[in-house]
């Protein structure tokens, strides 16, 4: 086994928050002196011209497969012929696949530890399955999960929502938050933006970002948007790809005649220079995992407002003392806490501060001493 690889077995990559969470985290192994396998079953466009931008330690191992659901006995396979040739000391599960990379290890007699990774509150996937396919995916997970070396849940209410659905002791799971502020935030949140509403003497911007998805609730944040303006000009403007709602949202947004204030703005590959130069950023979600759109809004010196979802915001904010929480689905509370945020005097520093709790360093450091408990050797650098 070579203790300086680590491999990270991960989904197919869209540009969504969980991918910049692998990226960070396996830059952050390559600045403590390791080396990294990306284990794709499935690669993407956008995975492809990812890794044109990344250091030459970070390697894909491509199983050259389509992206689908229904080709998990080759997934299984490739995997398995993976561990056999490579064997590295451990194996970091990101959207498992139902219990891929455990099933790989038993058929190749591998000693490589599996290590799940849970982004998510898995109740909001299976809690209320009723179809036999997403029963047995349920079944299968259970037993996985189960029988892993290690559980990561990347928030604490992530945790005890998988402890409570798997039936396990919540101490069996350890919480390390997500790899979000890197040594290159603060330079990209410089660059400049060419956009209007950003000029000098325009009225405040606040910010939305994430996938145009129900998860997201962006409907909510509109409706308090134009409870807000109401009170007093402002304008929206909402970032972000995967735009499975927007002619919901932009059918909302005529309805309640909020065109001119109002823009879906769709991908950007730098959102943290929007966020520096926004006035109040806004999380409206009905649940997260973690809430990295806030940490990042915060190194920016932006503040927030959030709804009090589960689970991650009220861990971040601490129980709102770095910014305001409000009910899921409120239009009316998420309205007066952004007024209230933009009319108060916040102490930027102090989340600035806050923010860096959550550096992709600490949290590589914090995997790497979890993966020491398997090794009888140190390897942290």
């Amino acid at each position: 086994m070579n203790p300086k690889l680590l491999s990270l077995l991960i989904t197919p990559m869209t540009g969504n928050g969980g991918d910049r969470v692998v990226l960070n985290l396996s830059q952050a192994f390559v600045e403590l002196g390791y080396t990294v396998d990306l284990v794709a079953p499935e690669v993407t466009e956008y995975h492809r011209s990812v890794m044109k931008t990344l250091p030459p330690q970070i390697r894909t191992v491509d199983f050259g497969l389509p992206v689908s659901p229904t080709i998990y006995f080759k997934k299984l396979f490739k995997l398995k012929r993976y561990l056999e040739e490579t064997e590295p000391l451990v194996l970091l599960a990101n959207g498992d696949y139902v219990g891929l990379a455990n099933a790989a290890k038993k058929i190749a007699r591998s000693q490589t530890k599996i290590i799940q990774v849970v982004h998510v509150s898995v109740s909001h996937y299976f809690g209320k399955a009723s179809s036999f396919r997403t029963k047995a995916k349920y079944f299968l997970l259970k037993h996985f999960y189960r029988s892993s070396d290690g559980i990561v849940a990347v928030s604490q209410g992530v945790a005890h929502d998988l402890a409570k659905l798997i039936n396990i002791p919540p101490d069996q799971i350890q919480t390390i938050y997500n790899p979000i502020v890197t040594s290159d935030l603060l330079e990209k949140a410089k660059a400049p933006i060419d956009h209007p509403w950003f000029a000098p003497g325009e009225p405040p911007v606040i910010l939305g970002a994430g996938r145009l998805h129900p998860q997201k609730d962006f409907a909510t944040l509109i409706r308090a948007f134009a409870k807000l303006r109401q009170q007093r000009p402002a304008r929206l403007l909402i970032i972000g790809g995967e735009p499975a709602q927007k002619e919901i949202l932009q059918n909302l947004i005529k309805e309640l005649h909020l065109e001119e204030d109002v823009q879906l703005f769709g991908f950007t590959d730098n959102p943290y220079a929007f966020m520096a130069r926004a006035d109040v950023f806004a999380l409206s979600s009905r649940y997260e995992g973690f809430g990295n759109v806030l940490v990042e809004a915060m190194a920016t010196g932006t503040p927030v407002v959030s709804t009090d979802c589960e689970s991650g915001p009220a861990e971040i904010l601490e129980q709102g003392k770095y910014g305001k929480l409000v009910p899921v689905e409120n239009h009316e509370a998420l309205a007066e806490a952004i007024l209230t945020t933009i009319n108060e005097q916040i102490d930027i520093e102090a989340l600035r501060k806050r923010a860096q709790e959550f550096t992709d360093i600490e949290s590589a450091k914090q995997y790497l001493q979890l993966i020491n408990r398997f090794s009888h050797q140190s390897i942290l650098v």
